[in-house]
């Protein structure tokens, strides 16, 4: 296998008079510099091509959170400034305008259009009760279609207590009859996503579907506001969603494509293979629908495909099943004969063709330790993007047609100016059963081979997810206090082909995701300087829930820190946001097979866990409920094993969304590392 060693920054040394003087710490990344932390994404480049429009992200630390506007540069990275403020931003079809999302006169987000002449000038053109999510020009240029969320109530009614006239009443009771009720980072879902059209010169907003059900893909119970496209005539939107007549079993989350006449906003559902599809594209010629998702499956994470319909949904078929990682917001070629979208695998993120007849795979944009996210596509075949690596975060780049990446911004090389970031490498290695696993090994930014450093295991999430060569500033911070950080893709993760994803269904977590994790550690102590006595384990989530299962199974860390974990399937189950995967967590409900949910639930792990174990969790977390690790705390202090328990004020599932936050979660994560100095 390959070993590839990027040097993001060799620590600076000194000779004075034969001595030799290390990096002082002012030269190292510090928690602090999150508080003027910036990132690009949502590139479009103007029809023309001359024009790119992004919106830069950053950090608002006066007012504790992310910020975003609007900036804009010429394609060659000259004349960069500042638009407007705001975000979602996307040009009109016709070049002469862009519209994007920002703050309206009811102090709500609402559209926004603003023409790209001299003059300038900006209108607000929706003055809706529901906030817009997504937005999408009509290819004429003439309107703007966008989703937003329609209040609903139960349909079942009560008689209301008759109280006397005047009194106060106080009380008052919600009514639930769905199965997926709640969000994370929303709360009830007191609503359905629905799709509506505005006049871009402004107006009242036409709502076009209607009804107790979403227009968006919800893959497992979350709706995860997929793209919608509109046909080339701009007379229909074709969307995902499972459909006018909503979950026919709920338990069974379905996704179809469909497609609705703007005008007399009739519905056409277009396939019918039951499944997860989503991110739907219309080819140039308005007669073939692309999109992309799973087939039904009992597994928890199918075989990921690339399908075709005809636009009266005639001829459905599957285009491949055999990408290493899902695919999605495709972008048709000119000749309408392929689509080009972004591909994760192996760590690094480029562009890829897929040739639509015979399915064949075609890399136009790889690169070495590097992700490049295509978001938009010129005519001449340029695409816009982001691009990071291991030494840069998420910044504006542009590619030609060849795949060849050119980075336009440095947006964070004012506040890393003079910082020596930690040295990254990748490393491949053996495990059980044959199995090669990719991870890598951040060094301290001073590391000296000759003194030994202490151990700091990141776990991700998911379990179906992929850690990267993208820059992971916590982990970046966590290498600038003297950690050698370790974080590997263990078996169930993606970007490896749905067998290597599916090498943990209905054993998870389970004896292959954690050989996975302890062969990663064996390679970094192999590789690297490293006190056994002081090895620490962590991760969020999935990453929560495998750390739980780490440490009791092996008392080989000196401490542990579990964040936003799943600690009992069967408490879980009911609890979370993702009803329908929790319950398909297994092959079969717990009630019919209590054995393996208990089996693979981290609590059951209790009386085995020896380690000294944080845990921490947000105290709005509807992904992971905070009473999971509520269920593992009390058990260690039960069991007499050191703990502690942190409920992470106004945080959803996560605990950094709030900048103040990400500085606080890695502030007690090293102080309680540092509690345990050695393994007991």
């Amino acid at each position: 296998m390959r070993s590839r060693l990027l040097s993001i920054a060799v620590a600076v040394i000194t000779i004075l008079s034969g001595s030799i003087v290390t990096l002082a710490d002012d030269h190292k990344l510090t928690p602090e510099h999150w508080l003027e932390w910036e990132r690009a994404g949502g590139a479009q480049i103007s029809p023309d091509g001359e024009n790119i429009v992004y919106t830069r992200s950053r950090t608002n630390a006066m007012e504790d959170r992310i910020s975003s506007e609007v900036w804009m540069m010429n394609a060659d990275g000259s004349k960069h400034r500042f638009l407007v403020k705001g975000g979602g931003v996307r040009w009109s079809p016709d070049g002469t305008r862009i519209a994007y999302v920002s703050t309206g006169d009811d102090g709500k987000p609402q559209i926004f259009v603003r023409w790209m002449d001299a003059e300038g000038a900006t209108s607000q053109i929706t003055h809706s009760l529901y906030a817009p999510q997504l937005i999408r020009w009509a290819p004429d240029s003439n309107s703007v279609a966008f989703r937003a969320r329609v209040p609903s109530k139960s349909e079942w009614k009560f008689d209301q207590p008759k109280m006397p006239k005047g009194a106060k009443i106080r009380g008052g009771a919600t009514v639930i009859d769905t199965l997926h009720y709640r969000q994370d980072r929303v709360g009830l879902i007191a609503g359905f996503d629905h799709l509506f059209v505005v006049p871009a010169d402004g107006g009242t907003a036409k709502q076009l579907t209607k009804g107790r059900w979403h227009t968006s893909l919800r893959f497992s119970g979350i709706l995860t506001n997929s793209p919608f496209a509109w046909t080339p005539d701009s007379s229909h939107l074709v969307f995902d969603g499972n459909g006018p007549d909503g979950d026919v079993n709920e338990a069974i989350p379905m996704s179809f494509i469909h497609k609705i006449d703007v005008k007399t906003a009739e519905i056409t559902s277009l396939t019918k293979t039951p499944g997860m599809w989503g991110s739907p594209a219309v080819s140039p010629d308005g007669k073939t629908v692309v999109y992309a998702g799973q087939a039904d499956t009992i597994a928890t994470y199918g075989v990921d495909e690339v399908r075709t319909v005809g636009i009266d949904g005639s001829g459905e078929r599957m285009v491949t099943n055999d990408l290493p990682n899902s695919a999605g917001n495709f972008e048709f070629a000119s000749n309408g004969r392929s689509v080009l979208f972004t591909l994760a695998t192996e760590g690094d993120a480029g562009v890829v063709e897929l040739n639509l007849s015979n399915g064949e795979l075609k890399t136009i944009s790889k690169g070495d330790m590097q992700q490049f996210t295509m978001s938009s596509r010129a005519s001449d075949g340029r695409m816009v993007g982001t691009l990071t690596t291991p030494g840069h975060d998420r910044d504006l780049a542009i590619s030609d047609r060849r795949g060849n990446i050119t980075r336009l911004t440095n947006l964070n090389a004012d506040i890393l100016d003079g910082v020596t970031l930690g040295n990254v490498e990748e490393v491949w290695y053996d495990s059980t059963e044959d199995t090669k696993v990719q991870g890598w090994i951040i060094t301290p930014p001073d590391y000296d081979a000759n003194k030994k450093y202490p151990l700091l295991l990141y776990i991700h999430g998911g379990p179906h997810a992929m850690y990267g060569t993208n820059f992971r500033f916590a982990m970046q911070a966590f290498a600038a206090k003297g950690y050698v950080v370790v974080y590997t893709n263990p078996r169930g993760s993606t970007g490896y082909g749905s067998d290597f994803a599916n090498a943990i269904d209905n054993a998870y977590p389970g004896e292959r995701d954690f050989s996975d994790l302890m062969a990663g550690v064996d390679t970094a102590i192999a590789q690297k300087s490293i006190d056994e006595d002081r090895m620490y384990v962590t991760g969020c989530s999935g990453g929560g829930v495998l750390t739980t299962w780490v440490v009791g199974n092996t008392d080989r860390f000196a401490a542990g820190a579990s964040l936003c974990p799943v600690i009992n399937w069967v408490s879980f189950v009911g609890t979370a946001d993702v009803v329908a995967w929790s319950y398909r967590r297994f092959h079969k409900p717990w009630w019919e097979d209590m054995e393996t949910w208990w089996a693979h639930s981290p609590l059951s792990r209790a009386p085995h866990t020896k380690t000294p174990t944080l845990y921490m969790t947000g105290d709005r977390d509807l992904r992971t409920p905070l009473k999971q690790a509520e269920e593992m705390y009390s058990a260690l202090k039960i069991l007499g094993v050191p703990t502690k328990l942190v409920a992470m004020k106004g945080e959803y599932h996560g605990t950094s969304s709030i900048p103040s936050n990400m500085l606080r979660t890695i502030s007690i994560l090293d102080t309680w590392f540092k509690e345990w100095p050695k393994k007991e």
